[in-house]
């Protein structure tokens, strides 16, 4: 590969990104209407199951890799994309359009993703993840996806029960009741636009990956600082258009339940994920070191955020979190070995 391959590589898989964003947004608004669940469930899993691939994949990948060096690969992926997600991609998305976060979420979900990165730190602590932990992470994993599966489908019914409620009393009021008309649209064509959209933004991440990691290996670039910045930013890549996409369609729900159901995957499923696959040891500085810390501060800054800004997240609060993205990076690669 050359540099001219590699920047082709890199605006190519932008731009299937973008287009393909597009389609998995519109197929999951669409999906959550005809189940009649919030978007927000459907930001938590299908979104982001979907963009958490890439961070899977190449975690996975990394564990795999010959040179010893995979374990720092995996961590630092997941680390630098939860990092990301929240201070890159939150506070970009923040300041296009002001991020709306129900206090459902604040009371709920956010608690639970912050929690899942603490009790990474008993596991990674001695610098190895063995096989044994890595099951663990993976169950934890799986009683989440149960407990969210029950939580849409009381929902759903809660929804059912509340518009029966409102149809009787509009009845006895001498009003039409309200006839709730399920989404239109051809379940296969949507089903097909969410299934090209994960597809997509698994490619798309790739090509951009492929093309960054080929530039930061020319400039000399650490293989902990390539995994915590460059790797990370092209996996973090689907979460970032898709939720400038949510965002600017006004689907603020999915936007939020992106961000936090794919750190929440990262951090189960992907660390578990390559920990099964293979054991592996990591350096110090994952074991509850210095990244690790900024990990969970940054996650801590979020919650912050949405609270000082009673559930919306401004944009002063998405400059800030902006600030800090870059003041990380300025730590990486003026301080960081």
């Amino acid at each position: 590969m050359n540099i001219i391959l590699a920047v082709i590589l890199l605006v190519g898989g932008l731009a299937i990104l973008w287009v393909c964003a597009e389609l998995l947004v519109a197929g999951a608004v669409w999906l959550a209407r005809r189940l009649g669940i919030s978007s927000l469930v459907i930001g938590l899993t299908v979104v982001a199951m979907g963009t958490s691939a890439p961070e899977l994949a190449v975690s996975i990948a990394g564990v795999l890799d010959k040179t010893g060096e995979g374990g720092n690969i995996a961590i630092g992926n997941v680390f630098g994309s939860n990092i990301a997600n929240l201070a890159l991609v939150g506070g970009l998305v923040a300041l296009i359009r002001p991020l709306m976060v129900k206090r459902q979420t604040l009371r709920r979900e956010i608690p639970v993703m912050i929690l899942m990165g603490l009790l990474l730190w008993p596991f990674l602590c001695d610098s190895h993840l063995a096989r044994l932990e890595a099951f663990a992470l993976l169950a934890v994993f799986a009683v989440l996806i149960l407990i969210t599966i029950h939580l849409a489908r009381k929902e759903r019914v809660q929804n059912k029960n509340k518009q029966a409620e409102l149809n009787r009393l509009a009845v006895e009021n001498g009003d039409d009741p309200e006839i709730i008309i399920p989404a239109s649209g051809d379940v296969k064509k949507n089903a097909i636009l969410i299934v090209i959209g994960l597809i997509g933004l698994a490619v798309g991440a790739e090509m951009a990956k492929d093309g960054a990691v080929f530039i930061g290996t020319k400039i000399g670039l650490s293989t902990s600082v390539i995994g915590l910045t460059i790797i990370a930013f092209g996996t973090s890549l689907p979460e970032l258009v898709t939720c400038v996409a949510a965002a600017l369609r006004g689907h603020h729900d999915i936007s939020v339940g992106n961000l936090v159901g794919s750190n929440i995957f990262n951090t189960l499923l992907v660390v578990g994920g390559a920990g099964t696959v293979l054991p592996f040891d990591i350096e110090q500085r994952f074991a509850g070191g210095a990244d690790y810390w900024i990990m969970i501060i940054v996650s801590a800054a979020f919650a912050l955020a949405i609270i000082l800004g009673r559930n919306i997240i401004g944009r002063i609060s998405g400059t800030l979190l902006l600030c800090g993205y870059v003041g990380y990076l300025v730590y990486l690669f003026g301080f960081s070995g």
